[in-house]
């Protein structure tokens, strides 16, 4: 079992940077790759950047490309999600994930969500 806590969530204005944190505690294992997703009410889930335990390989959403960047600090069991150049459509309720599997291609832990608003 894995529990995931998100912290970092926010005000800020456009052209502003935020950073995120998900902390995961509970069975660890080497092959869990781990990621962001954000979502609008009314709005699907939507992925934003996904990285493995290795963190040598990274996937992001194009909506995101170039402005958001995901990392990991296996030691302290935590993942983060840098972002720069917000936008009023980042917008949303954030939501660190987790798999068992080495992609984020079926989700296993989700974490509360943090807020992330974003003023023009």
């Amino acid at each position: 079992q894995v529990q995931l806590v998100e912290s970092g969530g926010g005000s800020a204005q456009a052209g502003g940077s935020l950073r995120l944190s998900c902390a995961a505690s509970g069975r660890t294992f080497n092959s869990h790759a781990m990621g962001w997703f954000r979502q609008v009410p009314g709005k699907n889930r939507e992925f934003l950047a996904s990285i493995n335990w290795s963190a040598n390989r990274r996937y992001y959403a194009d909506s995101v490309k170039g402005r958001f960047t995901i990392s990991r600090d296996n030691a302290k069991n935590t993942v983060y999600l840098e972002m720069s150049s917000l936008k009023p459509e980042d917008t949303a309720v954030y939501y660190c994930a987790a798999s068992l599997g080495t992609t984020l291609a079926s989700i296993d832990y989700w974490g509360q969500g943090t807020q992330v608003t974003v003023s023009s």
